[in-house]
């Protein structure tokens, strides 16, 4: 079966670059590595297709040769593309496997500060409870965070104050050692520096050689208006420090709203019970109500109200999260049963159901005809 041409197997044009080719290989690599595609064969195929090809088009020489002569160039003991070991195959490999596994073990790709043995530090989460009027309104909250910072006594380093970091003699300060096994060239942490590139003869007796020690911090928090429960807000470079002078990490506050006493939040919306009187329900009546912004507005109950009839005030919402825009305010009306009542107005009350009529009551005088009406021809089926 003859070979497929080596610049279709990596789809690209034969005039591409080395960045164009490295960048399809690199593509190429992670999606059809075996262990990305456990048991599939053809994939194991394909990925070693991808890895002649690129040992040759990544050589100069060797891809002068091929665009001469194609694949006659290396048969016969040419030395071409066919094989896989070699220097040139291991070091176009790092990166590959660098990407591949550091995003399928979920890392970060390389090590912040390379072989410096500068790590960054973790990201930190925090959460932090607020009133829906915080929200309403934004606020500047305190909080106190603990976390690690740089240690003061090496300014980060992890050496004695006077003494230096050396360089792993194991790895000469990449971090990585790599080994051949059969066509592949795997990389793995040193073993000597755990992949720091450097060594510490001499720890800090402040941190114990970690360049950061544990304390407790004071931040100014700011919440703009219109945050919503799980609003997240990321403060750059004020989580963890890093590990021997690394890059702090972040901090992720994750904001929760405590429940209103009167009002319901829906995104902008807000909603709110309304209770009435059966008297103001039935001649109708003006009412006075309270806001979000500590205002007051009036509310128009039409004569004959029900129980569940809203009423909207328009722009007396919550604001919307970076915008202009303002939320609504709902108002739904509850029509309260009276208790509790003397004799004189039981009488009255009964009075007034004894001279009521279908016109007075036409949704229960309607719903309990329909049902008389539903049932009796049910039983009569």
């Amino acid at each position: 079966m003859s070979k497929r041409d080596y610049y279709e197997v990596l789809g690209v044009a034969r005039t591409c670059s080395e960045a164009d080719l490295k960048s399809a290989f690199r593509k190429s690599a992670m999606q059809w590595h075996p262990d990305r595609n456990p048991g599939d064969a053809a994939a194991e195929l394909k990925f070693k297709e991808l890895n002649e090809a690129y040992q040759c088009l990544s050589d100069a020489q060797k891809r002068a040769a091929y665009d001469r002569f194609g694949h006659a160039a290396f048969e016969n003991g040419g030395g071409g593309g066919g094989g896989f070991g070699g220097d040139g195959f291991g070091a176009s490999m790092s990166d590959i496997f660098e990407d591949l596994f550091g995003n399928m073990m979920g890392g970060g790709g390389r090590r912040a500060g390379g072989g410096s043995g500068r790590e960054r530090g973790a990201d930190l989460r925090y959460n932090l409870e607020i009133t829906l009027d915080d929200a309403f309104k934004g606020k500047q909250a305190q909080i106190v965070v603990p976390t690690s910072i740089s240690c003061e006594a090496c300014t980060g380093s992890g050496a004695k104050p006077g003494s230096k970091p050396r360089v792993c003699g194991t790895c000469g300060g990449q971090g990585r050692v790599r080994a051949q096994q059969g066509f592949f060239a795997i990389e793995r942490t040193c073993p000597s520096c755990q992949g720091r590139g450097q060594t510490i003869d001499d720890p800090c007796g402040a941190c114990s050689g970690a360049g950061r020690v544990s304390r407790e911090r004071t931040l100014s928090v700011n919440i703009p208006t219109g945050v919503e429960d799980g609003t997240r807000i990321r403060l750059a470079g004020e989580g963890e420090a890093g590990l021997r002078g690394g890059p702090a990490g972040d901090l992720y506050i994750f904001l929760s709203i405590k429940p209103h006493p009167f009002f319901q939040r829906d995104g902008a919306d807000l909603y709110c019970r309304l209770p009435i009187s059966m008297v103001q329900a039935a001649l109708g009546d003006e009412v006075t109500v309270r806001t979000m912004d500590g205002g007051e507005a009036k509310v128009k109950v039409p004569e004959g109200t029900q129980s569940g009839r809203q009423f909207k005030l328009r722009g007396k919402g919550m604001p919307v999260l970076r915008s202009r825009d303002v939320g609504d305010l709902y108002l739904q009306a509850v029509v309260e049963t009276p208790q509790s009542l003397t004799r004189r107005q039981r009488e009255l009350l009964a009075e007034f159901e004894a001279e009521s009529s279908s016109k007075t009551h036409p949704e229960s005088a309607g719903f309990l005809s329909r049902m008389k009406d539903f049932f009796g021809n049910l039983s009569g089926a």
